[in-house]
Parts: C-alpha cells; sequence; structure tokens
C-alpha cells in the first residue's frame, strides 16, 4: 500500500525513522501526470534503494507569467494508482500552501548555466527548480535521486547544485522513454492536435539526421543545426524556438565541436512547447 503524505512535519518524522534504521532512500521528484518515463525512474529507485519516495508537486516558482501553471495536468488519485502497483513506499504530495507557506525571503539563483537555451526563454524558471528541489531533498534526505535526461540542462544544473551546496546525495540521470514513434514521453504531449502529434515525431528524427552527420565526422554545430532546422521546418507546422549544440554537462555553446556534446532543440505548436535533446560523447569518450 503506497502511502499518501501531505505534510512536511509527517514527511520529516517518517524520515527520522527509516534514517534511524539506516534505511537507503530514493526520490523520484515529479510534477505528477506521471508517465512510462517517470516510472522507468520510480522501477530504477525501487530496486536500488530500501525505500523510494516520489513526490508529486507542480511547482509554481518555475512558471513563468505567461506559462501552463494553472492548466498543466494534475490528477493525483491516477499518479497513485499508477505507483500502487510498483509497491512504491510514499507519495509526497504537499499543497503550494504546506510548500511556500510565506513568500521566500532568501532566494537561489542559477547563475550561467542557466542564462542558456531553456533558461534564456524561462527567466527564472531554473531558480525555481533549484529552490524546490533543495527543499525536497532537505525535507526527505535521499541518497538517490532520479531525473530524466529529457530534461537534460536540468539535470546538469542539480548535479552541480548538489556539488556546489554538498549535498550528499548521488544523483542518477536516466535516458529519455519515448514512444514507439520516437517521440519524447512528456506530460505536456497531451496538448497537442492530431496533427501535431504525428508531426512531433520529427523532432526526435531532426536530432537522428543531426548524429548521423556527426557521426560520420562532421564537427561543425552550424552544420547540424542548419540540418535540424530544414528538417523541421519542412515536416512541422510548428515554430522552431531554439537548435543549440552546447558541451555537457558544462553547458557551454560549442560552435566547433570537442569533447560530450548534447543538441537540444524547442518546438512550439499550438498549446504546447515541446524540447528534446540527444547527448553524444565526443571523440575523447568513444
Amino acid at each position: 500500500m503506497t502511502q499518501r503524505i501531505t505534510t512536511i512535519q509527517e514527511m520529516n518524522a517518517i524520515i527520522r525513522t527509516l534514517k534511524k534504521e539506516q534505511k537507503q532512500i530514493g526520490l523520484v521528484p515529479t510534477m505528477g501526470a506521471l508517465h512510462d518515463g517517470h516510472l522507468t525512474m520510480v522501477k530504477t529507485s525501487l530496486k536500488n534503494n530500501d525505500v523510494t519516495v516520489v513526490s508529486v508537486f507542480v511547482n509554481p516558482l518555475q512558471f513563468g507569467p505567461n506559462e501552463d501553471f494553472d492548466a498543466y495536468p494534475r490528477d493525483i488519485e491516477s499518479d497513485q494508482a499508477k505507483l500502487e502497483p510498483l509497491s512504491v513506499d510514499y507519495v509526497f504530495y504537499p499543497s503550494v500552501e504546506e510548500m511556500y507557506p510565506d513568500p521566500l525571503a532568501i532566494s537561489l539563483k542559477v547563475n550561467r548555466m542557466a542564462e542558456v537555451l531553456e533558461g534564456a526563454n524561462r527567466p527564472g524558471h531554473f531558480d525555481g527548480v533549484v529552490t524546490v528541489v533543495n527543499k525536497l531533498f532537505n525535507i526527505i534526505r535521499p541518497d538517490f535521486a532520479y531525473f530524466g535526461k529529457k530534461d537534460a540542462q536540468q539535470l546538469a544544473i542539480i548535479e552541480k547544485m548538489v556539488a556546489d551546496f554538498n549535498h550528499p546525495i548521488e544523483v542518477i540521470g536516466i535516458d529519455t522513454i519515448r514512444e514507439a514513434d520516437g517521440l519524447a514521453k512528456s506530460s505536456r504531449n497531451v496538448y497537442l492536435t492530431e496533427q501535431e502529434r504525428k508531426e512531433a515525431v520529427h523532432l526526435y528524427q531532426s536530432l537522428i539526421k543531426a548524429k548521423e552527420l556527426y557521426d560520420t565526422g562532421e564537427r561543425n554545430s552550424a552544420v547540424l543545426i542548419n540540418t535540424i532546422q530544414a528538417h523541421l521546418t519542412k515536416n512541422t507546422s510548428g515554430n522552431v524556438e531554439d537548435i543549440a549544440v552546447y558541451s555537457y554537462p558544462e553547458l557551454v555553446e560549442q560552435p566547433q565541436i570537442t569533447g560530450q556534446i548534447f543538441i537540444s532543440l524547442a518546438v512550439k505548436f499550438s498549446k504546447a512547447r515541446l524540447i528534446d535533446n540527444i547527448i553524444l560523447k565526443g571523440d575523447n569518450h568513444d
């Protein structure tokens, strides 16, 4: 039976007991609307830890003024029904008032790593992410925390935050889970029209085209970016907002590719902004 916890006080009390019993704790932080990507992270945690906590919290701090905070899908009963058969130990489901009873007097700010890619398009977004993740880490005190590589910039920022603030936590990145046709699983896919859903497969297909060029020796980022742009323009009705090649996990732009990189893109459809990426190990990693 998966136990639902809604207060920080009760979660703290449970964690204190688990720590006394020397249980190894895994945390999977989510905003709910759980899909196979989340469940893959949950299964990994269950396999590797004594106790798994899944947090479900739509964090207002990471949404901008014109973003979909109010419309973001919320269905805790459905989420819990997906976790029960896996024998998840706890779902931490706090309210906004529970997590932020007062306006924050002290804030965390992500510097250079949040000034590019998604961070450039969504000012303050990653400040909100690291704030809530810090709170979750302090409340649940996990040994391991699981995040998806689909949000590769977020993963890199959280890994740096853990290092900078000396959290005794190992962050585990989980490969992007995709639909049979290659579309990255995302809670926002439900916003796509039938036609947009068909077109959305081309996000991953454009990344594969870039990878094929890379595999044949192309190291000029502009060539890869132009290839992706041409493919998306031809095959989708969405607005291509961003295509970039950055070192990973340092997040430094790479006009000429050396070392490990990730290629990321963002496409805005009528009601959904989809992101995807591919991480390529560099020549010195092969």
